[in-house]
């Protein structure tokens, strides 16, 4: 099986080298940047391309793996037929890529993923999506090489999972960061943080993670909420953060609490 890929992005890296490891074929590497272009094709073994009309026909899976504003543009540039053709993205529809081929889907690696930091493919979860059987077959083939965590999902599920993704990683690392910038600001080691952080990741592995709620906010403690507030008056924008997040807990398990109550 050949492969072109669409992107020289995060994605498109590691999904590149994942696929080589599994020993396919890179054909092409398309970048609109022909640098960025070929530096991921000199580490596979393909082609850099930095322009679509060059994309070669002869490949039998074509990986758009580029920011979701751009799938459209780029697949309405390629000429497929019936070559699959698949996007990497957890936001959009799979039926974006309807008109371009008659073998279509969604490949969406469910990980934070980075160019810089090396990434174990076989632990990543691959969400997939299906226009037919035979691209069912061919890709589920595929993606069980690179990972064997694999789930079928439709485009809405896909859309939620995706939202609560971003929710659960990108907004936990935004708070790390204020924890980072506010504990260096007092000069203060943000280090004495992380055996906090990995504990509590460590936690959900086996618990709800509303049946581990700690904290001021879930005991309702009005007076240490004022302190910590106080504390932040230096960054309104930070107080905000804190203020609604400790309000919305506190409505939730308290709230809770006088549900259980009554029953």
């Amino acid at each position: 099986m050949e492969i072109v890929i669409l992107g020289s992005g995060n994605v498109a890296t590691h999904l590149a080298f994942a696929l080589k490891k599994a020993e396919y074929h890179i054909k092409q590497v398309y970048s609109r940047d022909i640098d960025h272009a070929k530096h991921l094709a000199d580490g596979i073994g393909a082609e850099p391309i930095d322009n679509l009309l060059y994309i070669t026909t002869e490949a039998d899976v074509y990986v758009i793996a580029v920011k979701d504003e751009a799938i459209l543009e780029v697949a309405s540039e390629l000429r497929l037929r019936n070559k699959i053709l698949l996007h990497t993205s957890g936001s959009t529809d799979m039926d974006v890529l309807k008109p371009f081929s008659s073998s279509y889907g969604v490949l969406y690696p469910l990980q934070t993923i980075s160019k810089e930091v090396e990434l174990d493919f076989s632990k990543v979860p691959l969400i997939l999506e299906f226009s037919d059987q035979r691209t069912k077959e061919e890709i589920l083939n595929m993606a069980f090489k690179l990972s064997p965590i694999i789930h079928e999902y439709n485009s809405e599920q896909r859309r939620c999972l995706h939202l609560a993704a971003v929710i659960a990683c990108n907004f936990s690392n935004y708070l790390y960061a204020i924890a980072h910038d506010f504990l260096t600001e007092k000069k203060v080691d943000f280090d004495l943080l992380k055996p906090l952080i990995s504990e509590t990741a460590h936690k959900i592995q086996s618990h709800d993670p509303n049946a581990v709620q700690t904290g001021p906010a879930v005991r309702n403690d009005g007076n240490i909420i004022r302190k910590h507030l106080d504390l932040l008056k230096a960054h309104p924008n930070w107080q905000q953060v804190y203020e609604l997040i400790s309000e919305d807990i506190v409505r939730k398990y308290w709230k809770e609490d006088k549900q259980n109550e009554t029953k």
